[in-house]
């Protein structure tokens, strides 16, 4: 009995390896999608602390209540914007037509420019606009934060000689995006009837915004280096040089002063961050053009 010796087989082919450039490519898109929603997801963590200030009790009947709702804080002019409502008592409104019986004014303190704001018998109260003055420093942004005075009413009720100065019981509400608002019991203005404690009220950033700053900081800052790094190179020889250096730099240089604006509440011009991060990028922007255009004028006939 013959037996057919068997035929060699003949080894699978091995799996070839994905190439190293798709998996690169791969990972890196990866990281990029993870540090995107890691972005979003911090930046939202983070707004949602901005505090705000709410009404702890707009009355029963029994006393007046100026209502203050804080509406906008404009640092360049340390001014906040407000809407005043008067809360009236139940005796100083018509029970059928729910309107004042008498006029009311409405002195706030500190003083504003605005004087005293007045509600007029006959109708019902309706919200006054006015502005109270902030304390602060707009040239420490972005860490800057501003105060009130502490903030009291007096309620002048009636019309003529016969009107009559009686205290009012203040409550400030009022949310502003990008600011933590904060409240303190302090003592009133000296030429404040009533013998309660006033309302201090506090604006600081809220970390949201505050961590935007910090990242468009760093943009800034990356510009020139970029710059600084890439012509270094070139003026030295060990790149060559390219003409679309030259462009690419004037780029830059045009895209300072736009990222600088979009700022969450940028201070005004000349500002510290001006002189010790704004400027100085500026100069390195140019002096990375000034070796690109010596690298021009030596390597190019």
């Amino acid at each position: 009995m013959t037996t057919t010796p068997a035929e060699p087989q003949t080894p699978a082919p091995a799996a070839s390896p994905a190439p190293r450039g798709k998996k690169a490519a791969i990972v890196t898109v990866l990281v990029v999608i993870l540090a995107y929603l890691a972005t979003l997801f911090g930046y939202w963590w983070l707004s949602g602390s901005a505090k705000e200030l709410e009404a702890a009790n707009e009355g029963n009947g029994s006393e007046t209540v100026v209502l203050i709702t804080l509406q906008a804080l404009r640092t360049v002019d340390y001014k906040a914007d407000a809407k005043v409502l008067v809360v009236p008592a139940d005796s100083l409104v018509d029970s059928k037509l729910d309107v004042l019986k008498e006029d009311i004014s409405v002195r706030l303190h500190p003083w504003n420019s605005l004087g005293d704001l007045k509600f007029p018998a006959g109708a019902a109260p309706a919200e006054v606009t006015t502005t109270i003055d902030v304390n602060g420093d707009v040239n420490t942004w972005p860490f800057d934060s501003y105060k009130t005075e502490g903030i009291s009413a007096d309620l002048l009720i009636g019309e003529g000689e016969d009107r009559k100065i009686v205290p009012a019981k203040v409550q400030i509400a009022g949310a502003l995006q990008g600011w933590d608002l904060s409240s303190e019991e302090v003592a009133p203005a000296p030429a404040a009837k009533g013998d309660g404690d006033a309302t201090q009220v506090t604006f600081s950033r809220a970390l949201g915004p505050l961590a935007f700053d910090l990242g468009i900081v760093v943009v800034l800052l990356t510009l020139p280096t970029i710059a600084i790094f890439t012509s270094v190179l070139v003026i030295t020889r060990r790149k060559q040089f390219q003409m679309p250096f030259a462009t690419w730099y004037a780029a830059m240089l045009f895209a300072i002063v736009p990222l600088r604006n979009i700022l969450p509440g940028a201070p005004p011009p000349g500002a510290w961050i001006d002189v010790s991060l704004v400027l100085w990028v500026i100069v390195a922007l140019v002096a990375a053009m000034v070796m690109v255009v010596i690298s021009w004028y030596k390597q190019v006939d």
